[in-house]
């Protein structure tokens, strides 16, 4: 989930007519679809809203001679699909099951795809039995290998310091200012700035390659070949960053159990496939635990922002899943255990003092 346009994938189908709040570009739209639809066999009255985003985009679902296809609604002055169109392409090239865009009106926004399914591995996950989601995790894995062993340097945007440091503020800025409404004072700030000076220090001394960004099960699709999507605001960055979202779930939550078996799992065969995930487990799991840390801090902010700045306060019931995820880490390092003190205090949370017992 990156800071700018996060992707709630949740699938809606619906045949109900599409609404456009611009009456002009519902009629562009019209014209566009005209046009492409003899050409690619599409079936126009089958149109269909396909899934919501916390974005500005849309998806549809169209019928077309060959199956079915996907029509991304981008509107040019918000979103920006070079990105998309790029990086599709890299993951094309690395052997992963990501959207072929068929048509693209650039000037417009407007975009067709091929279908990579229905079902994401979100909704076909047994919540109930961890163990028995191993072989989709494993496939998961297979696709995030590969991907990684694609990346070279200068090719996509780099994580650096100025992005990292961008997101952790999103942190104080939308959570603790206007969503908790407290103001930040000079104790506050310094261990804000102290931990993610920490932070940031300990992921970018981490090998980079290509990083999804928000590789996590809603953003995958089951069927015989695992699909990737929303993969548009992929950088190259820390090696740890997407097995960190994929088993710190933003919207799912495992036992530190499955999470180790999982992420074990995804380093021996990281290290079978010569990626620079290291020789100490112990280590790269610190890694990947700092590397959770800065984005967990990240995503409270923004759905802070999506609920205060955007009207979307659905996101927000998930927060504390955030909070609890930042507070097992930062219980577990000593240098973070004044930002522990400070989440605490924003949440209310009163530890037990257990040399203060039986005082009178």
């Amino acid at each position: 989930m990156t800071a700018t346009t996060p992707s709630l994938n949740s699938t809606l189908t619906t045949s109900a007519p599409i609404a456009w709040t611009d009456p002009q570009r519902g009629q562009a739209f019209a014209a566009w679809l005209t046009g492409i639809s003899a050409a690619n066999g599409l079936l126009p009255d089958t149109l269909r809203l396909a899934s919501a985003d916390a974005s500005f985009r849309r998806y549809f679902r169209i019928d077309a001679a060959s199956g079915s296809r996907i029509i991304m609604d981008a509107p040019p002055d918000k979103e920006n699909c070079q990105p998309f169109v790029k990086v599709a392409g890299l993951m094309q090239a690395a052997g992963i099951h990501a959207p072929e865009v068929l048509a693209w009106d650039e000037a417009q926004g407007f975009m067709l795809l091929t279908d990579l399914g229905q079902q994401t591995m979100m909704q076909v996950i047994d919540t109930d039995h961890p163990q028995a989601n191993l072989p989709l995790y494993l496939r998961a894995i297979d696709a995030l290998i590969a991907w990684q062993l694609s990346a070279k340097p200068d090719v996509l945007p780099p994580y650096d310091e100025a992005l990292l440091r961008r997101e952790l503020e999103l942190f104080p800025d939308w959570y603790i200012t206007r969503h908790k409404g407290v103001t930040i004072d000079t104790a506050m700030r310094f261990t804000l700035d102290n931990t993610f000076k920490q932070i940031i220090a300990t992921v970018l001394a981490q090998p980079s390659v290509f990083v999804h960004r928000d590789f996590m099960p809603r953003n995958l699709m089951v069927g015989a070949r695992l699909g990737v999507l929303d993969f548009q605001d992929a950088v190259y960055g820390p090696i740890t960053y997407d097995i960190a979202s994929l088993m710190r779930d933003a919207f799912l939550s495992w036992d530190e159990e499955f999470c180790l078996d999982v992420t074990v799992r995804y380093w021996e065969k990281a290290r079978k496939a010569d990626l620079p995930v290291g020789d100490d487990f112990g280590a790269f799991y610190r890694g990947v635990e700092w590397m959770g840390l800065q984005r967990h801090l990240k995503v409270a902010g923004i759905f802070a922002r999506l609920t205060l700045r955007d009207g979307k306060p659905q996101y927000l019931a998930d927060t504390p899943r955030f909070i609890a995820y930042i507070r097992a880490t930062c219980n577990r390092y000593r240098e973070l255990k004044a930002l522990l003190r400070l989440v605490d205090k924003l949440e209310g949370i009163v530890e037990p003092d257990i040399f203060g017992f039986g005082r009178q």
